[in-house]
């Protein structure tokens, strides 16, 4: 009897390839071509491996269409890790000279546009070594020396993570010293504070401003701490169990500029805490600037009219043309959504994983990616918004109404020595009386607010003013000038003391 293989039948038909029956391929075909050998698969893996992998899972395996964007931390870090190689006795110094050549030939390519990929490069990793060893020989073999692509992808991460948080950051400090600007020049104008979406009390205009941009600071002060996390260097951990040969991680640190080292090798190569960070950080910033673009397209309508957008930042409507729609701040608000369903999704890709590395961590980089390419567009456009669009100064005092300093009339009844739920109160039935006898609050006589306290006399006229209204507020947090002015200060010693 034939023998079909192990455990095989004789007469079996050749084995499968996978099933694709949406592709409408066969079911089970013969190989067309003689297998190939142990380790000529092109794979930074494929010693073990017989047979050249499935089309459908080359494509599905591959990172190369999005992680080529770390080609020059990927390089970056291949140089350190020779120079560990040599300083361990595992290159010789015209070994490492020819590598450290190479490799800057490798990032020209890049830089200039003329890397030529090839379809055995699954990744950048993969990619850069297949070509510095056509630039350079058999000594490229050399470079992945102890070294997994388990430390080695997550050491480019970082390093593309590190400078991009001092990208976000520096767009982040520009528009916080674009609303600052506003504040200060902006301070006289009062216009109505909402809650619930109902007129509440008179504020400055700036004091508004400075509510989104006090938010906007705690976001640079997280983001910065998030990069204080990525900045730790996990090279030098191997794939699970650390390094056997010798290198220097201590000299790895100094060659990358690494604050510190992980501590743990199995922990280094599969912890993505700085990356859900990250995530989460895009997120919490997103919905500040989201709750701003809300609030500023409401002002833009005609029914409020409070503020105007440059041109630069509208569009129109294709079929009515008095239309001026405020598409960048709806866009804002939008992409909310996306860096939410990205920070969810890297979230829902760790809670299950197994200890050390797994393909499943592969998912983290097009999360981090896109959630900066949005953040890095929101924040330069979110400055433009801010530092172009007109305020109808107008419009703001004229949506002050004297029912506004209700609370005003209950707190000149606390300053005649009435406790403050009586005078709340008391306040509460001047507003009843107002809307009954359909009369503006202040058009109430002295009588009759008489009629509710003793306690009123002449002097309640000076509670319908508004300029008097906002500078009883003086307490540091408040919207009195002064107040204001206190807050500007104080964000802007922030940022002078926060690290670039």
């Amino acid at each position: 009897m034939g023998n079909g293989g192990p455990g095989g039948i004789a007469g079996a038909p050749p084995a499968r390839m996978p099933s694709r029956p949406w592709l409408g391929a066969p079911r089970w075909q013969a190989p067309t071509s003689s297998p190939c050998l142990p380790g000529q698969s092109g794979k930074l893996w494929g010693g073990r491996f017989v047979g050249s992998i499935d089309p459908i899972m080359e494509k599905f395996n591959s990172s190369i269409s999005y992680d080529r964007r770390m080609w020059e931390a990927d390089i970056q870090g291949s140089k350190a890790y020779s120079k560990g190689l040599q300083q361990a006795g595992l290159l010789t110094k015209a070994e490492l000279d020819k590598i450290l050549q190479g490799l800057d030939k490798v990032a020209e390519e890049w830089a200039i546009g003329t890397f030529a990929q090839n379809p055995n490069d699954e990744d950048i990793h993969t990619a850069n070594e297949r070509r510095l060893k056509e630039l350079i020989g058999e000594t490229a073999g050399k470079l992945h020396t102890g070294r997994s692509r388990n430390d080695q992808v997550v050491t480019d991460l970082r390093l593309w993570m590190r400078k991009s948080c001092s990208s976000l950051s520096s767009h982040l400090r520009t528009l916080l010293m674009t609303m600052m600007e506003r504040a200060e020049a902006e301070k006289d104008v009062l216009f109505p504070g909402y809650t619930h979406l109902q007129r509440a009390q008179p504020i400055r205009w700036s004091h508004w401003i400075l509510s989104h941009a006090v938010a906007l600071s705690r976001d640079l002060q997280r983001l910065l701490e998030v990069k204080k996390r990525i900045d730790v260097l996990p090279l030098g951990s191997g794939a699970i169990a650390g390094n056997p040969l010798g290198v220097d991680r201590e000299l790895l640190q100094r060659e990358l500029n690494f604050s510190a080292i992980t501590l743990n090798s199995m922990d280094a190569t599969s912890e993505r805490d700085f990356v859900a960070e990250f995530l989460f950080w895009g997120s919490l910033c997103m919905t500040h600037l989201s709750k701003m673009a809300e609030d500023l397209i409401i002002y833009g309508t005609k029914e409020f009219s409070f503020v105007q957008l440059s041109d630069a930042y509208s569009t129109g409507s294709s079929l009515m043309p008095q239309k001026k729609n405020p598409d960048s701040l709806e866009l804002i608000r939008s992409k909310a959504g996306r860096v939410f369903g990205r920070c969810a999704g890297l979230l829902m890709t760790l809670k299950g994983l197994p200890s050390t590395y797994n393909k499943d961590l592969q998912e983290d980089k097009e999360a981090v990616f896109e959630v900066f390419d949005t953040m890095n567009s929101v924040l330069q456009v979110a400055t433009g918004i801010i530092s172009t669009m007109k305020i109808n100064k107008v419009c703001m005092e004229e949506a002050l109404s004297p029912d506004m300093l209700a609370t005003d009339l209950a707190y000149y009844l606390v300053r005649k020595g009435m406790p403050f739920r009586q005078a709340h109160e008391a306040s509460g039935k001047a507003v009843f009386m107002a809307e009954t006898k359909k009369l503006a609050l202040n058009q109430l006589s002295l009588s009759e607010l008489q009629t509710i306290s003793p306690l009123f006399s002449g002097d309640v006229s000076h509670v319908w003013n508004y300029s008097n209204s906002v500078e009883q507020y003086k307490a540091l947090g408040g919207t009195a000038k002064s107040s204001v002015e206190w807050q500007i200060q104080q964000l802007r010693d922030l940022l002078r003391t926060l690290p670039q």
